[in-house]
């Protein structure tokens, strides 16, 4: 096991993203302790965007969700992930 500086208490979350964008996790953390964890109900970050689409063309995808019954928001991010997804193999 090897020697581990001790963690600072910190008094905000930004002072401890500042403390660790500038200091190696591995003086503070002993690594090779380290167990994965599974944690199936963390839901990934999102970020609301705006997106400006022809009339036309939004009423055409919420025919498509529709049909699938799903909302069509749901549906263009299965199509955007889909498609990344297409790319990245074919590169």
């Amino acid at each position: 096991m090897s020697k581990t500086n001790k963690i600072p208490t910190f008094k905000t979350e930004a002072e401890e993203r500042v403390f660790w964008e500038t200091h190696d996790s591995t003086d503070y953390v002993d690594w090779s302790r380290a167990q994965s964890v599974s944690m199936p109900n963390l839901k990934p970050s999102t970020k609301t965007i705006s997106l400006r689409l022809p009339e036309s063309l939004l009423e055409q995808i919420k025919i498509e969700a529709n049909k699938r019954d799903m909302p069509y928001q749901s549906l263009i991010k299965a199509w955007l992930s889909e498609d990344v997804k297409e790319n990245r193999r074919a590169q």
